[in-house]
């Protein structure tokens, strides 16, 4: 795609040690030195919209930091960018207020199922999708996605074993897009989806917090949003057809995750209200003076700086891809059409996810993600964040061609 008038600014290196990130400062931890390019954990390595930081600093000039509520402006930004962004109308009472969408996960699995309820995920997937079942003692059942190979590596939802899964939970978590593995389902797969829930009385948590992170070869399509067209379309639009909730956040999108704010969408009255009532009973606050400021900048003034960064993430998506393709024949990648992430195929190199895990951080010196740690189907792969600047992204590829061409 051509070049965003905006594309210079993600250029630009930015120095993050010693600023306690997790990405860079973390990395004894994770891999045991800090000798590594670091391309794990999921956030960016850009600068935030020039909007969120002027609201940030216009807040800090306020010498008092107290308790805070939300205002109303907060609210009508999200509702007029999904509006405006995914043509989705949200309604101002739908909207619940979270600390993050992984407490999201875990609030309603708490709030919406008994103990030992069955609750499905579909792996290889995020790994707090497990531990937000297993946290609550609910009864994980797996669905594994289904790699297609056919020339054309992709991910399939596993509609028929899904439909079984189905007969024995209470609740669904979704993935759209999908992160590891950068599937943007369509809408014949989440008609199939919604069919399958309504049959079986099943309840969906949708998390798209990459919803905003879709490149131009394909489009997202909001499942509540279908959902309740759907059953507009036909003759019973009832509370019944409310049984999608909905995760999202400006945090991925704009490279705000520390600041930890996010919302659920949630038309059925009844699951709103015990969700409402279990983030009560935790006691956890949920909004403070600086997250406020740069969610609401984020929803009402970030337009231009997405487009932009959608822009130069896919360029480095298909600069890397094409690096791949040509220097690295043992690894394969399934190209993402959405998120910053890219899913690399490593199984050809015949190692076990422990080996293959230290011949990255040994002799790659790249700090990957373990595919392993997205549950089945992950085993063998790595994924990779490529939201920093494209020189990074191709030096961290030309060390992986040393490394593999060393080893053979």
């Amino acid at each position: 795609m051509g070049t965003h008038p905006l594309s210079g600014l993600f250029d630009q290196p930015i120095a993050r040690e010693g600023t306690e990130s997790l990405k860079y400062d973390g990395r004894p931890a994770t891999f045991g030195t800090d000798d590594v390019l670091p391309m794990w954990v999921a956030d960016m390595d850009f600068a935030v919209p020039e909007t969120i930081s002027k609201a940030l600093q216009t807040r800090a000039s306020h010498p008092v930091f107290g308790y805070s509520m939300a205002p109303e402006s907060l609210y009508q930004a999200m509702i007029d960018w999904l509006l405006n962004t995914h043509d989705w109308q949200v309604k101002r009472e739908w909207i619940v207020l979270t600390p993050g969408v992984v407490p999201s996960l875990n609030l309603v699995v708490a709030a919406l199922t008994a103990e030992q309820a069955g609750v499905i995920v579909q792996p290889p997937v995020y790994f707090p999708f497990f531990t937000a079942v297993t946290n609550q003692h609910r009864r994980l059942i797996q669905n594994p996605l289904r790699l297609i190979n056919d020339g054309n590596p992709a991910y399939q939802l596993d509609l028929a074993q899904l439909e079984e899964c189905a007969k024995e939970a209470e609740l669904l978590l979704l993935c759209s897009p999908h992160n590891p593995v950068g599937r943007v389902w369509q809408k014949d797969e989440l008609l199939a989806l919604l069919a399958i829930a309504e049959k079986h009385d099943l309840t969906i948590l949708s998390d798209e917090i990459h919803a905003d992170l879709v490149y131009t070869d394909a489009q997202h399509i909001p499942l509540s949003k279908l959902s309740l067209d759907s059953a507009s379309a036909s003759a019973s639009a009832s509370e019944a057809s409310h049984r999608i909730i909905t995760a999202v956040s400006p945090s991925k999108t704009f490279n705000i995750p520390g600041l930890g704010l996010s919302a659920l969408i949630i038309p059925n009255e009844a699951h709103r209200r015990a969700i409402q009532k279990h983030l009560q009973h935790m006691g956890v606050s949920v909004t403070n003076p600086f997250n406020m400021a740069a969610f609401e900048a984020a929803y009402r003034e970030g337009g231009e700086w997405r487009q932009a960064l959608i822009a130069y993430l896919q360029d480095t998506r298909d600069e890397a891809i094409a690096f791949i393709n040509k220097h690295l024949p043992a690894i394969r990648v399934i190209p993402p059409q959405a998120t910053y992430l890219l899913w690399l195929d490593c199984r050809q190199l015949t190692l076990d996810d422990a080996a293959l895990n230290r011949f990255f951080i040994e002799e790659a010196k790249l700090g990957l993600s373990p595919g392993a740690m997205f549950g089945r189907g992950g085993e063998g792969f790595m994924r990779m964040n490529i939201g920093t600047p494209k020189a990074n992204v191709m030096a961290a590829l030309s060390r992986l061609q040393a490394a593999l061409a060393k080893s053979s």
